[in-house]
């Protein structure tokens, strides 16, 4: 896991050193083993480096073939490198590193662009071909690894993080942008690629590749999408079938991400289905010495702020050498600004600063854990698919309805009138099932909406930023993307079920872990002080959203927000999502004066 960056001049002027040192040191936590830059004239790349697979200085990037002066800069982890590795060394090639860096730049030599399909694993990376004066792009297929760019006419640029590329905003439209400023405050922060908050930046989309050639065209390509249909031999498959090739799928998705490494692996357990099936699973397979890390905040009122009670009774089962940590709320709003200043883009979801400051102890102790994230979108987890499944209307009101965190109308009554522009969110909504054919059950395809899209700028992206705040590498065993596809194949029915969703990761588990935790409420990593907003917090809040730089900027409807701050806990004031929409507010305004917008 890593940083990385880089700049190709769509001039003769040849890339400067100190530009490409002043992006490195935006992603510095993301790599503090070891900084590498290499300029190659017109272009030029730099890369942080977290050791990982081969820790030895033979794995330092950026990464040049010597003798077709190839160069690769890479972000991630190949599950598969060591299969890929056999297979190139049996076609004649020869490697000087033992890790799946080079891997990707000798399987690029002998297949050419289309060898990504090859690649398990989550990635970012970014190849220049100098015969060609190509440089190439790629996004694994959901979305795990960020990747931003930004396209000018006199250069191009990539980064792992939005402040990279902002170090340049000499070349960098920084106007907000109003179709993500919609996204933003009515789809739960999630704006979706290639958008990004400001006009100037923008994201590779997952599963797809972007070409950008001397004279500074822009190629981009998906080279794999989630499938839709259903495949033959499964068609008549029933609830037994589908249990026994899930556990199989899951399995091997977790045993897979525990072998490829040189360091120990641990686990995120917050006390839920999902991450106390990874322990379980890991345990019943033979791992020993397995660390657990698990994180707590105060109670407001009747929210709990931890999950301990569950958590406790999967450590008391398995014996896991346990790490629980607890967070009181003033240290939460004293580090709330520098998990803001983490985030690639401002991201609301309440447990972005729980993961923040959980990773921050947890690494202490390992440099990688698997997280348990993607089993709610995957299998149906969350309480508003129910909600969804069994409205009436379109398929657009029946998602929206129970998933946006403001209608039209009231987005056009929260922002000035400089933004109130089209129905962005809706119309991409129902662009996207329009996409889909009708054969299926509606509830897959707001299943396969989420997990292509949804999930990618909400939890995927929260993880990714949180964790590599502190150089702690995560990985997501749910989002194996063979995993994926299989579940997207099983009937709704099998997934969301009669009790609370997930039905059949509840019968993988049943057994294996307490009954108590596979029949439990669903849980939402807690942070109960961003979700009830009072005392400190609601002062933090107000003095952001009245500040001179928020009032001149000009987005939000003064007295919309006036309305929020003296009720922030009113019943009209929360989203669907059980947010705040005080707190929605103020955490975009906090992350776009952080970053001088």
């Amino acid at each position: 896991m890593c940083g990385i960056a880089g700049i190709y001049n769509f001039n003769d002027k040849a890339v400067e050193q100190h530009d490409l040192q002043q992006m490195a040191a935006q992603m510095a936590f993301r790599g503090p083993d070891h900084e590498g830059i290499l300029l190659a004239g017109k272009a030029g790349f730099a890369h942080r480096r977290l050791s990982i697979i081969d820790l030895s200085e033979l794995a330092n990037q950026p990464m040049q073939d010597k003798s077709t002066g190839v160069i690769l800069v890479f972000n991630g982890a190949i599950y598969n490198y060591p299969e890929l590795r056999r297979e190139l060394i049996g076609m004649g090639h020869s490697f000087s590193s033992q890790g799946d860096t080079e891997v990707i730049l000798r399987a690029y030599l002998q297949w050419g662009e289309s060898f990504v399909s090859r690649l398990h694993g989550m990635f970012a990376f970014s190849l220049f071909d100098p015969r060609q004066q190509l440089l190439l792009l790629f996004r694994d297929r959901l979305g795990i690894k960020p990747l931003y760019f930004s396209h000018h006419h006199k250069r191009f640029m990539f980064a792992s993080n939005m402040q990279a590329l902002l170090t340049q905003r000499d070349f960098i439209n920084t106007e907000i942008n109003p179709r993500g400023l919609h996204h933003q405050l009515t789809l739960h922060a999630v704006i979706p690629a290639p958008d990004t908050i400001i006009k100037g930046v923008s994201k590779l989309a997952p599963g797809h590749m972007l070409k950008v050639s001397a004279d500074g065209k822009m190629t981009t390509t998906a080279y794999w999408k989630l499938p839709y249909t259903r495949d033959a031999d499964k068609l008549n498959w029933g609830e037994q079938e589908w249990t026994e090739a899930i556990e199989a799928s899951l399995t091997h998705a977790i045993e897979k991400r525990m072998q490829i490494a040189d360091v120990p692996v641990g686990v995120l357990l917050s006390g839920g289905l999902d991450s106390s099936l990874l322990v379980a699973l890991l345990k019943n397979h033979g791992v020993e010495n397995l660390q657990t890390f698990s994180i707590g905040f105060n109670d407001i009122g009747h929210e709990k702020g931890s999950e301990f009670e569950f958590s406790d009774q999967v450590v008391a089962r398995y014996g896991t050498q346990h790490h629980k940590i607890h967070i009181p709320n003033e240290d939460v709003l004293a580090r709330l600004p520098d998990a803001v200043a983490h985030m690639a883009e401002p991201m609301v979801g309440q447990d972005a600063v729980a993961f923040y400051l959980l990773s921050e102890q947890v690494a202490k102790h390992v440099k990688v854990v698997q997280s348990g994230q993607g089993a709610d979108e995957l299998f149906g987890g969350y309480f508003w698919y129910p909600q969804m499944q069994q409205a009436h209307g379109s398929q657009l009101r029946r998602f929206c309805d129970h998933y946006c965190d403001r209608d039209y109308p009231e987005y056009r009554l929260s922002v000035t009138a400089d933004y109130q522009d089209e129905n962005y969110t809706e119309d991409h909504i129902a662009a996207y099932f329009k996409q889909l054919p009708d054969d299926r059950d509606f509830l897959n395809k707001v299943l396969h909406l989420d997990v292509t899209t949804l999930i990618v700028d909400d939890p995927v992206k929260r993880v990714d930023n949180m964790t590599m705040a502190w150089s702690l590498e995560a990985r997501v065993p749910f989002l194996d993307h063979h995993l994926v596809e299989l579940a997207m194949q099983m009937p709704a029915c099998y997934k969301v079920g009669t009790q609370g969703g997930k039905h059949i990761l509840k019968n993988i588990a049943r057994g294996k872990i307490p009954d108590a935790v596979i029949d439990r409420p669903k849980g939402y990593f807690p942070m109960p002080a961003l979700k009830y907003v009072r005392g400190d917090f609601l002062d933090m809040m107000s003095d952001l959203l009245e500040s001179q730089a928020c009032v001149e900027r000009g987005l939000y409807n003064r007295n919309y927000v006036r309305r929020l701050i003296k009720m922030p806990e009113h019943p009209m004031n929360m989203t669907r999502l059980q947010g705040s929409k005080l707190w929605h507010m103020a955490l975009l305004e906090m992350w776009l004066q952080q970053n001088k917008l």
